[in-house]
Order: C-alpha cells, then structure tokens, then sequence
C-alpha cells in the first residue's frame, strides 16, 4: 500500500503540491486562530452560584440558603456533582455539569432552577450567577499607583470607573475590585439617646431608607408652558442625613444627629493587599470570558487602558502585577527557537553527510509542513496552543527529524546502488 501511494505520488506531482498549498494555508489559518494560553485549563466545567447575607452564621447559612439551593438544583439535567460551602455571611453552591456540555447552556438550565428556589429563601436573598469564567481566566492583574490619594478614594475610582470601563472589552466576562476601603455612609446610632426619645432602632433605619429617594410628579402647565414636576431627595452628603427628622416632640423635631453620630467610614475588611511590602494598593483583576483567546484578550485590555488612562485624576496611573502575555510569547517563542533549530541542524547534517541539497529540502519542508498539520488537528479537537501542547509539538519535531533522516540517508543508498 505504502509502495503505490509512493508511486502515485511520484506521478501526479502536481496534485500533491497543491495539496500541500493547501494544507500550508489551512495550517496558516489554524495556528492564527487557535486560541493561546500560557497554562492548559483543566478546570471542572461548573456554574457557581453566589449568594450574600451579611450577619448571619455559617450553621444559618447552611439551614436557610445552602441547604435550599442544593437541593433544587438536584433535578437540573447532566450535572456531574454539586458542592457547596457555607461561611459567614455568604454562601457558595458549585454545580459541576459533564465535560461535553456547552457552559452557556448549563446557566441557562441553572438560572431557571435558580427562579423556582427564590421562593424557599429568606425575603430579600437573591442568588446570583459568577462569571462566566474558569480558575485560570485571571489573566491580568493591575494596581493604581496613586501617590498622594487615599485607599478609599481610589477604590471608588475603581469600583465606579476602571472597572465598568474594561468590562467593556471582548471577552472580558469580569473585572474583581481589591484593596482598599468600600466607602459607605455609617451611622452610629447612642442607645441612651434612642431610649430616652423613645425612638425604636428600625424607625430609625425606615426614616433613613425613605428619605433617600426621588419622586416623580405631574406635567404642570403654565403660561403655555409645560413643566414635570419631581422631587429630589437622594442624600448626597453627611449633613443631609443627620438633618432627617425621627418624629416630633412638643412641636420640636429630633433629627438622626440628636440621637448618632454620622460618618464616612469603610466597610469591614477580611484582609488587605500589600504589594512588595510597599503598603496596600488598589486594583483589579480581569477575568477572561470561557473559551476566549487569552493573547487576544490582553492584547485588548492593553489597548484600553490608555484611553482609560485619559479620564483618571492627576497623578493615577496603572501599574502591571501579572501579565499573563509574557508567558504566552515565551512559550510561541520557545516553539519557534526550537523549529527553528532544529531546520538548520538537520541542512547543516544531511549537507555535510549527503553532499545533496534536495535531500535535505525534503526533510527541512517537512519540518513546518508537520508543524501545521499539528495545529489543524489542535483546531479541530478544540486543544488550545498552551505550554503543554506547544512542548509536545516541539518534542515531536525532534523524532520527526530523526526518522526523516534515516529515510532520506536509505533513499540515497538505495538510488546510489540502482546507479552502480
């Protein structure tokens, strides 16, 4: 079989050539659009699901949320395994579906377990979907070097700028906010004082709540003119809270600030982020979207942040704490050194031994030719080009030198003997 495919070759050498074109042009294509990551993902293929309910215990969190949402989450199709944990606060349930199901498909079938297993929460406890993202898609990792500025001012910066400016970017599914302080409005309310004006706790919240809002009114007309009408009542800073009235007492009103002290403080931290034992910093973390291309991904992140850059406040910059693109073009490079190497080992081999240039073009073209037959492959069985595989096609290359240079040598003897 081997003897008439060789021999049908040798007599539609045409043929063959363009199919080689068309295998260098198709290999072309695979290994530019074969998504590159520097770690192979062997993450489960999962669905977490988040929910938050501050003061409460773990042993709550388990009876009135985890407990719950495992349980109706048994029925939902293809599933593999689901995991939880329960802490403080917060509640973490990971549903763990069979490898060959598409991710986008297993939220949807979560989202609508999810809608029927509200109903058994405590009132106000929505769960919520993560991204749509595995362990491996913090791909970049960035702090604002802001001398002169304090945690909480560039967590805000953050939180309501950077962060909702490279959520934009293709193939981001998140950007994670760390350091720094969450600033919030904190009233600390006097219990002595509470007691003595005879105004309950929650009264005290309900007059807060309600007086940060905005109203809507009518159309008013005047002098052919047409107004709308509304009212502002959003709270904007510290002295709008502490004027709020409690109740009245002898036609004398009590306001938040007769009974506590309002301030701007930060919102509790478990833990700070310290970056070289310079002091903490404020950043973020951007996590790449399921199946993305992580090159092209960064890429795009570097290209918008300048124009971020443009909108921040004198003296804020970013600064770069992991780029997951310098490995990746360490291992392309480690792949193309190696390539490489290897061609001009085996011309400079079969040169020397043969003394016959085209002997050693057939085992140099074969070399790429097997390259881009590796990545089409890869295309098709949807492997990424990471360290791992990329290392296995730069092994292979070496037996693929080795097995074509004894061919080659045999060839020559052979058409030497035929010729004697």
């Amino acid at each position: 079989m081997i003897n008439t495919f060789i021999s049908w070759a040798l007599k539609n050498r045409i043929i063959v050539l363009l199919i080689a074109a068309g295998v260098t042009v198709y290999g072309i294509y695979a290994v530019k659009n074969t998504p590159v990551d520097a770690i192979p993902d062997l993450s489960e293929n999962q669905v977490i699901i988040f929910t938050e309910w501050m003061g409460r215990n773990p042993q709550i969190i388990e009876d009135q949320i985890t407990y719950p949402l495992v349980s109706n989450l048994q029925g939902v199709p293809k599933i593999k395994n689901i995991r939880a944990n329960s802490m403080f606060g917060m509640s973490f349930v990971f549903v763990i579906f069979n490898d060959d199901v598409d991710i986008y498909w297993a939220r949807t079938r979560v989202l609508e377990r999810l809608n029927y297993a509200q109903r058994l929460l405590p009132q106000g406890i929505t769960p919520t979907l993560g991204p749509d993202g595995t362990g491996l898609g913090h791909v970049y990792w960035y702090t604002l070097d802001a001398p002169g500025y304090d945690l909480g001012e560039l967590r805000a910066l953050q939180d309501w700028y950077v962060r909702f400016a490279l959520q934009t970017v293709e193939g981001v599914s998140e950007v994670a906010s760390y350091g720094g302080f969450q600033r919030q409005y904190q009233v600390v309310v006097d219990p002595y004082k509470l007691r003595y004006y005879d105004i309950p706790l929650m009264e005290v919240a309900e007059s807060i709540k309600s007086n940060n809002n905005d109203v809507g009114g009518r159309k008013f007309e005047q002098s052919d003119i047409g107004y709308i009408i509304k009212g502002m009542g959003y709270i904007k800073d510290i002295r709008e809270i502490e004027n709020i009235p409690l109740k009245t007492i002898n036609s004398v009103p009590v306001r938040v600030k007769d009974v506590a002290t309002v301030q701007m403080g930060g919102e509790l931290r478990l833990g700070i982020i310290d970056e070289n034992g310079g002091g903490e910093k404020v950043g973020g973390i951007v996590v790449m979207r399921y199946g993305e291309n992580a090159k092209d991904v960064i890429e795009r992140i570097k290209e918008k942040l300048p124009d971020i850059e443009k909108g921040l406040p004198p003296g804020v910059k970013f600064k770069v704490a992991y780029d997951r693109s310098d490995l990746i073009d360490a291992t392309i490079a480690t792949l193309k050194d190696a390539v490489l190497e290897e061609i001009i080992v085996v011309a400079i081999v079969l040169f020397i031994f043969l003394l016959h240039v085209r002997s050693a073009l057939v085992v140099i073209i074969t070399i790429p030719m097997s390259v881009l037959i590796s990545f089409i492959m890869m295309s098709w069985f949807g492997i990424t080009s990471n360290i791992m595989s990329l290392a296995g096609v730069a092994l292979a290359v070496g037996d693929l030198v080795d097995a074509g240079i004894v061919m080659v040598e045999n060839a020559m003897k052979s058409i030497s003997g035929e010729d004697n």
